[in-house]
């Protein structure tokens, strides 16, 4: 028997998700196979075959001729572009009945597809998105390493790491503790040798100043901050740079000298990631029991039903979740 299979969420019904998993499994099924859990009427409206599965095992002798599904329909009529409410129970239906696959070992991971918070929030949905969900649901999880979730950016050669991330830029120098850089450095060295492979992770902290700080002159968090979390953390073997200025960390020499980087702010990592491949990129979150990614956008609901939604996100959320989940099973 080969390895568990990845489970992908649907995510928000009515947003671009049943397009992009559609176009997906188009791309991806002389690959390795997924099973899909959501309604089965969405993706046959995509027009690809979908074979209805009753396990996540059974998607590998099926991926090949249909998209395997795991059906959980949807209890409200979906409109493209509008989200119900009566829809949104079962969005987070899907993700929890992912996750718990992956918990049990019948799946190797999970890929989220898309989901609006403004829905769920109105059917009483009380996590500020996935993320925060997820890691709720694997809290009691056994899990050997430093418990996130952290949340990473990748594109092409970049892993950006999030020490803060949605909070308002005025909120940011308060949020910015050592103990908080020092919690992120710990999940992502311990997430680079698990999830990645890599043997002894290096990592490169920016600063949150122009030019560092400038040795006090634009700021003081890289001198009470950020270079003493840095030294605890090489005196714990975790190879850390001291902060290092932004604006010349992410350009490619400077990339091949890190595996990953922790970065302090949202667009302090997001800004280089989308630029470095806009479509490409992938949101995965470390220091969790499970393997999780998703695409790095939204619903699209401007643009679902119109055929144009690029899966170029999601296929690279699938390709990382593979490689991922293939390295924690060579631990």
């Amino acid at each position: 028997m080969g390895p568990a299979p990845l489970v992908l969420s649907l995510g928000e019904p009515a947003g671009i998700g049943p397009e992009i998993v559609a176009k997906a499994w188009t791309a991806l099924s002389a690959e390795s196979p997924f099973a899909v859990i959501g309604d089965r009427a969405l993706l046959e409206a995509q027009g690809v075959r979908v074979v209805e599965i009753g396990a996540p095992g059974d998607a590998a002798s099926v991926f090949a001729r249909g998209l395997p599904v795991l059906h959980h329909p949807a209890p409200a009529p979906v409109e493209p572009g509008r989200p119900d409410p009566r829809n949104a129970a079962v969005v987070a239906d899907w993700i929890e009945r992912a996750v718990g696959l992956a918990l049990s070992g019948e799946a190797s991971g999970v890929v989220t597809a898309p989901i609006a918070k403004a829905p769920l929030y109105a059917a009483g949905f009380r996590f500020p998105g996935h993320t925060e969900f997820i890691a709720e649901l694997t809290a009691d999880a056994p899990f050997a390493g430093t418990r996130g979730p952290v949340m990473m950016l990748t594109a092409q050669d970049l892993r950006a790491c999030l020490v803060t991330i949605h909070v308002a830029l005025d909120q940011v120098p308060e949020l910015v503790t050592a103990e908080r850089v020092c919690r992120t450095a710990r999940v992502v060295h311990e997430a680079m040798k698990r999830d990645f492979g890599i043997a002894s992770p290096r990592l490169a902290l920016a600063a949150l100043n122009p030019h560092a700080g400038e040795g006090g002159a634009l700021g003081l968090q890289e001198i009470e901050v950020l270079r003493p979390a840095a030294e605890a953390l090489r005196a714990e073997g975790i190879a850390i740079t001291d902060p290092l200025p932004a604006d010349t960390l992410f350009h490619a020499e400077a990339r091949a000298t890190y595996d990953a980087a922790i970065c302090l702010y949202h667009d302090q990592a997001l800004i280089p990631v989308k630029t470095l491949d806009f479509w490409g990129g992938v949101n995965a979150t470390l220091g969790l029991p499970i393997v999780r990614t998703s695409p790095d956008h939204g619903t699209g609901f401007e643009i679902a039903g119109k055929g144009v939604a690029r899966a170029d996100s999601l296929i690279a959320a699938i390709r990382l979740a593979s490689t991922m989940a293939a390295a924690r099973a060579t631990r």
